[in-house]
């Protein structure tokens, strides 16, 4: 099996003179740089718009991408808006309010400069832009409220169909034209970084948010009452990282529901992704085999039940229509001899975690048909977890690091190393692991609601550059290249 590295760096992470990562120069930058030092696959997060607590994992929508990632230069250089000031242009952390507000003054200049071609107006037609774009802009009536407190006619209008919406004729128009934007614009990126040799791998949460587009539109494939409440939400029991578990609040599937469908409301997600992606990984894939069940009244996510989900109808029904889909398994957890069977049957490739075996004070080698990271962005980086070790565990790392011969000088930098010689046909660094970086550079808590997560962001490349020599000759001593 060819072996291959990669590197996990959220878009909206990368530096950019308006506050933000987007699908600019410096995205194009970023490619360049990955495609140099020998990387083959970027892996990113949801590019959906940003739910609750600006999480990608609590989208609006599961086909929409975020505004936030439309290139303001683009737009200057298509002659759609004039000069732009920087904003934020050396903030560690993204302030997603601010930057927002910021860069929807221009768009809007955009929209109203744009006269409209026959492919805008091709992409407008579609249903689920069309769909997103309504509800978007009753959201933003509602002051962003969610659709379960607005009023009953507009809550129900997808079955109802009882609401004049003339008067919203120019708003909706302006959400059509925000997501061309993104669709033209994400294209011409990732037709890039193809033509660098370079993968995008997306992700595709396996829930989509209770405040969306899909649970509006589509109350029936989910367990909702006759109001349109959760009758039981989505979770995971206490884990690694809570021990409480962690109540995610999203609305459960009705799995009856969709089977009657054919899984229509699936297939239809991961088709559009593998379109989006050249490789889509399903995050919390272990739903397809059993899913924890709470319900929606338990503050905490330590009552629930497991759920059988008919995961092997469903891939049969998937890879039949779509037989050449590329599927990459999250299937981390605990009790997960089913989710393993469903991922072996259908030879999807799996991911181990360097953190969690090292954890475990494993240092053997790891299967073929995985993606090896050292971590995720859910993980602390290696600098910060190693520096909480107690100093017995430490000298257990350092001394199945010797065994492992990955020694160096930076533990961290050894880490890399010893991720790298694993026998995963893949290996994914995250780019807070390469700058050795420590709680400062983490993604995200599971758990935690604050300002930081999700937030982090690089101010330059500076510190990037320094490490491309080092990463090449790695990648090149353990053949992956």
């Amino acid at each position: 099996m060819k072996k291959e590295a990669g590197i996990l760096m959220p878009v909206l992470s990368l530096p950019n003179p308006y506050g933000c990562g987007d699908f600019g120069k410096e995205a194009y930058q970023f490619v360049d740089r990955i495609a140099d030092i020998g990387f083959k696959i970027w892996q990113i997060l949801p590019l959906q718009p940003l739910g609750y607590g600006a999480s990608p994992y609590q989208p609006y929508s599961s086909k929409a991408m975020d505004e936030l990632y439309i290139s303001l230069d683009l737009l200057k250089e298509w002659g759609l808006i004039q000069e732009v000031e920087p904003f934020n242009d050396k903030t560690e952390r993204i302030s997603y309010q601010e930057v927002r507000e910021y860069r929807t003054k221009y768009l809007w200049e955009a929209f109203y400069t744009y006269e409209g071609e026959d492919d805008f107006w091709r992409f407008a037609s579609q249903k689920w832009v069309d769909d997103y774009a309504i509800y978007l802009t009753l959201k933003k009536k509602h002051e962003l409220r969610s659709w379960q407190e607005w009023d009953e006619e507009e809550q129900f209008y997808p079955e109802r169909r009882n609401l004049d919406l003339s008067e919203y004729e120019t708003d909706i128009l302006y959400e059509k034209f925000v997501q061309y934007v993104l669709h033209v614009q994400w294209e011409m990126l990732r037709k890039y970084a193809n033509e660098k040799n370079v993968k995008i791998m997306g992700d595709v949460p396996f829930y989509v948010g209770l405040d969306s587009s899909d649970v509006w539109w589509n109350k029936d494939m989910f367990l909702l009452d006759k109001k349109g409440k959760p009758t039981s939400i989505a979770g995971v029991p206490p884990d690694y990282f809570s021990a409480t578990g962690q109540r995610w609040g999203n609305p459960i599937y009705d799995w009856e529901a969709l089977e009657k469908d054919n899984f229509y409301f699936w297939i239809d997600r991961l088709s559009f992704a593998a379109d989006m992606y050249d490789i889509v990984r399903i995050d919390h894939f272990r739903a397809f085999s059993s899913y924890w069940k709470v319900k929606a009244e338990c503050k905490t996510a330590i009552d629930g039940v497991w759920v059988k989900a008919p995961g092997y109808k469903f891939f049969d029904e998937l890879y039949r229509q779509y037989p050449d889909i590329q599927i990459v398994a999250e299937d981390l957890g605990d009790n997960m001899k089913d989710a393993y069977a469903l991922r072996d049957h259908y030879g999807l490739k799996g991911m181990t975690i360097v953190q969690f075996s090292m954890d475990g004070h494993y240092y053997g080698d790891c299967r073929e048909n995985q993606i090896c990271y050292t971590g995720t962005h859910d993980n602390m980086p290696i600098s910060a977890w190693y520096k909480k070790l107690k100093p017995k565990h430490r000298k257990e790392v350092l001394k199945g690091l010797k065994k492992a011969k990955a020694v160096n000088v930076d533990v961290v930098d050894a880490i890399n190393s010893f991720a790298m010689t694993r026998s995963a046909s893949t290996v994914i660094l995250p780019m807070c692991d390469i700058l050795r970086l420590g709680e400062e550079g983490r993604i995200n808590t599971p758990g935690l609601l604050d300002e930081k997560n999700w937030s982090w962001r690089m101010v330059d490349f500076k510190a990037f550059d320094k490490e491309a020599k080092r990463l090449h000759k790695l990648i090149v001593r353990t053949k992956r290249i």
